[in-house]
């Protein structure tokens, strides 16, 4: 029978940052990885000021920085009849040391976390590792059940077990935590294309006959997001390649001399979007954080922020607790009611942009290069363009880390 005080389930940006702050706090804390890397391509890789800021309090700046990255400080996006590229987010023009959004593959800021993790005695990562099911006594989460890569089975107790595995969480097989679902008229294609100097910096958007598209500067190459009517995926496929890259190049002519970059719909992954929540996140035992408890839309490009905020305020309303053997159903429900407001107040800004944005320019009733009224508005109140920075740099609501982990000098001192 094996047992630690922490089980966290899932190696994803949530559930390595929750681990290695609680390891920091000297709670002995266990993540279990289904996979035996982290190596997924089209995962988000945006690091937001947020952790940025994080990783520099955990004395991480230095080994961050010299990680492959972009600096992304600007959102621009077609505006107007000729539909000119204007900026209606300036990250640069906030204050702080770190003004931009860092593009980092998200397999090397995991294999961060890990590698620092280990450091720490009362840390351990368990790779190939999958959980199948809790393991309840009298109405409580008691650990996990786990099968490795090789087909042996376990059973692993805890006092407290965190879900952060994604929206395909274990945890949202249990029907007393409520999953609410709301309706997402997208579905979205990731791709990349290839980058050329002269080309726009930060990242771009760009809208055509029903479909929007965000481009992420990676330096050497464009990712792609492509926002499309729910469900056509098959259809559109079906249309041919050739056209849809034509019509790409046709709302982005500067990227005319690269409609054949792409040699087959093999190079185009499908992501089924959606947005849900549950009612309630935790039960005896059992906590839920990030995607598993609030899978969120892609509008605005925040949910690895939301899921990292949520992982240091769990880890400082329960490292106290898990190091005492006292926590209880009082410190998880704690944890909800801090970042509950956080999460449904972005879904339901989401649900106006899918209701009066995206949905809107989908079905073809708004035409593309439309909103020469905002141009007006921002080139009149230029500050403006701070407020939409603010949200993707930090979100509704910053969290700090339990002072147990911090290790820049000075910090907690």
């Amino acid at each position: 029978m094996e047992r630690t005080t922490c089980c966290v389930v899932g190696g994803g940006p949530a559930g390595m940052v929750l681990g290695l702050l609680l390891a920091r706090a000297g709670v002995e804390v266990t993540v279990l990885e289904k996979h035996g890397d982290f190596l997924r391509d089209f995962r988000g890789d945006t690091v937001h000021p947020s952790t940025l800021t994080l990783l520099d309090e955990l004395g991480l700046a230095e080994r961050f920085a010299a990680l492959p990255q972009r600096h992304v400080r600007t959102v621009q996006l077609p505006i107007g009849p000729g539909r000119s590229l204007f900026t209606v987010g300036d990250i640069g023009s906030l204050p702080g040391k770190y003004n931009y959004v860092a593009m980092v593959p998200q397999w090397d800021l995991l294999n961060l976390l890990a590698d620092e993790g280990e450091r720490e005695p009362s840390f351990r990562l368990r790779m190939n590792t999958e959980a199948t099911s809790f393991l309840m006594e009298r109405g409580r989460v008691m650990g996990v059940r786990y099968r490795t890569e090789d087909g042996s089975v376990g059973e692993l107790r805890a006092t407290l077990t965190v879900a952060c595995d994604g929206r395909g969480s274990l945890a949202r097989r249990l029907p007393e935590l409520g999953l609410r679902e709301f309706p997402c008229p997208m579905d979205a294609w990731w791709l990349r294309l290839p980058r050329h100097e002269g080309d726009p910096r930060g990242l771009v958007g760009n809208a055509g006959d029903r479909f929007l598209t965000a481009m992420i500067d990676r330096g050497e190459y464009w990712q792609c997001a492509v926002l499309i009517p729910k469900g056509t995926d098959a259809a559109r496929r079906a249309a041919g390649l050739d056209p849809f890259m034509a019509e790409f190049a046709e709302i982005a002519p500067w990227l005319a001399d690269r409609t054949h970059a792409l040699r087959s719909w093999d190079e185009v992954k499908l992501l089924d979007v959606r947005m849900d929540r549950l009612r309630r996140w935790h039960r005896p035992g059992l906590l839920c954080i990030g995607d598993a408890a609030h899978a969120m839309s892609p509008v605005f490009g925040i949910g690895i922020n939301l899921a990292v905020e949520d992982a240091v305020a769990a880890a400082r309303i329960l490292a106290g607790p898990l190091g005492k053997g006292t926590v209880g159903l009082r410190e998880v429900r704690e944890v909800q009611r801090r970042r509950w407001p956080t999460a449904a107040g972005t879904q339901a800004l989401q649900r106006i942009a899918h209701a009066r944005l995206i949905e809107p320019l989908l079905a073809g009733r708004i035409p593309p290069g439309g909103g020469a009224r905002a141009v007006r508005v921002l080139n009149a109140v230029p500050w403006l363009k701070r407020v939409p920075a603010y949200f993707l740099a930090y979100g509704a609501q910053r969290e700090r880390p339990p002072a147990a982990a911090l290790r820049r000098s000075g910090i907690g001192a």
